[in-house]
């Protein structure tokens, strides 16, 4: 065990026959094999991972990039007549971004305990589908009812899925793994903010076919598209390394591998072992009454608020700079697409020098930086400084989000309270889109210097709290060690 590994409760060594992550076969029997028997050489191992990276990512990272099109892609809308043609004001459309986050709010612990009981290949595969078929039939809602329910049923239905993608790869991967998967995971979200600018330029043109506006023609196509991930992740995804098989009785590792794929996972965290097919009332207890969560929360909350802004309005604000309507779509990605670039560095040098707490801070620093930057050119008269500062600022939006989601998966005790915790932090994210919904308000509009000026307080209160969380593991290890205790918290 290295420094950072946490102190576990005995009761979790004494539990070799449990299976790993709740499968009902396996809690009724033992092993053929025992897991401590099983020994592989570091080759067998690497070759394993890469047999993870090839199947267990790729399923998840575009199962994130449908759910991200069908979320992020009103943004798009708003440039083709969205809010006219369905006959909603700009207040009125920020109503509905907040039910979508509410939503997401509400259900995302109740997901989270289905997901923990059922498994991601049964329920991720349900939900994905679900949510594909909102997506694709919110393409003929018309009036302001119609909207805000629409936005709310796709919001409840997309709930618990990313949480419980990070929840699955700790899964997978061992903790020295997991923050570059995160920060690929996310991936599937950064890369939609980049290429939906593009496909949407391209679709919205379709405006007249068949009688349908460009709009609706982005929600159909892009609904579509989700229902076929749904398909291809039931058919495709593993139930779990104990039993890597899908729905559709595709096996993917040998007996052997399995074994492999579960006890070096536990022999790195043995916390990853699950006492129960269910999240047990002391975990969640103990996780929603957690303090150390306090500062992630806030700063998650603070942080993430303005991304929901850009998301919404980011294509509305580069056309408002002069630039062609349907232009402005394709011209807003080129943040995203450097953020996907950023978004892996951070993940691996992260994992490369065991840390998260610093290098997370140097990125909130940045976005921190570059939104007060926006906030100093709001009348500032040249196009081209304000579209550069807008697009850099979107470069730093959230390459730090995955990195914290590590940081506060690492520090749980259980898996159950793992689990809990992550649905917290993306409670935390969309509480913080929410907010981040009436940033930009019609009577601010165009140049919304009141929206700008609450971003930059919202970002400076998630910085301080990101300094926080850094102190608050330094000292509590400091502590620690005074004592003689081998408890470590991850820093």
């Amino acid at each position: 065990m290295d420094s950072q590994t946490r102190d576990i409760d005995a009761q979790a060594h004494d539990e070799k026959n449990i299976a790993f992550y709740g499968d009902e076969k396996a809690l009724s029997s033992s092993p053929a094999e025992s897991v401590d028997e099983v020994t592989w050489t570091p080759e067998e191992e690497k070759r394993l991972v890469r047999k993870i990276d090839c199947l267990v990512m790729p399923l998840l990272i575009l199962a994130f990039f449908a759910l991200q099109l069908d979320r992020g892609n009103i943004g798009n809308a708003l440039t083709d007549f969205f809010m006219e043609d369905v006959g909603i004001t700009q207040n009125q459309f920020n109503v509905g971004q907040q039910l979508l986050s509410l939503g997401i709010v509400i259900w995302e612990i109740p997901m989270m305990m289905v997901l923990y009981r059922l498994g991601p290949s049964i329920w991720l595969s349900a939900q994905i589908f679900t949510w594909g078929l909102v997506a694709t039939f919110q393409a003929f809602q018309h009036g302001y009812g119609p909207y805000l329910a629409t936005r709310f049923l796709l919001g409840t239905c997309e709930s618990g899925f990313i949480p419980a993608g990070f929840y699955t790869i700790t899964r997978w991967y061992k903790r020295d793994e997991t923050s570059k998967r995160f920060s690929i995971f996310f991936l599937g979200n950064m890369t939609v903010q980049a290429l939906g600018g593009d496909i949407a330029y391209g679709v919205l043109h379709m405006r007249g076919v068949a009688g349908l506006t460009g709009w609706q023609w982005l929600f159909i196509i892009e609904g579509m598209i989700t229902i076929v991930v749904g398909v291809i992740f039931f058919i495709t995804f593993p139930k779990g390394p104990d039993h890597p098989v899908s729905l559709t009785k595709i096996r993917w590792f040998t007996e052997h591998e399995s074994r492999i794929l579960v006890q070096r996972v536990l022999n790195d965290d043995p916390t990853k072992r699950p006492t129960s097919k269910n999240v047990t009332k002391a975990e969640l207890k103990r996780t929603l009454t957690n303090w150390r969560l306090l500062p992630h929360i806030i700063l998650t909350i603070c942080g993430l608020s303005p991304c929901s802004t850009l998301l919404s309005y980011g294509p509305t604000l580069v056309a408002g700079l002069g630039y062609g309507r349907l232009e402005a779509n394709a011209m807003v990605s080129i943040g995203p697409w450097c953020m996907v670039v950023l978004n892996v560095i951070w993940g691996l040098t992260a994992d490369k020098i065991g840390v998260r707490g610093p290098v997370m801070l140097v990125g909130m620093f940045f976005w921190w930086i570059f939104l007060i930057g926006n906030r100093i050119v709001v009348f500032d008269p040249d196009q081209t400084t304000r579209f550069a500062l807008l697009i850099v600022a979107y470069m730093w939006s959230q390459i730090w989000h995955p990195i914290n989601g590590s940081w506060m998966a690492m520090n749980a005790k259980s898996a159950g309270e793992r689990s809990i915790t992550l649905a917290i932090m993306i409670m935390s994210a969309n509480s913080g889109g929410i907010i981040g919904s009436q940033y930009f308000r019609a009577g601010d509009a165009p140049l919304y210097e009141f929206g700008w000026t609450l971003i930059v307080a919202m970002v400076s209160v998630a910085f301080v709290c990101t300094i926080w969380a850094n102190v608050q593991y330094w000292v509590l290890n400091r502590r620690e060690a005074k004592k003689g205790s081998d408890l470590r918290y991850v820093q």
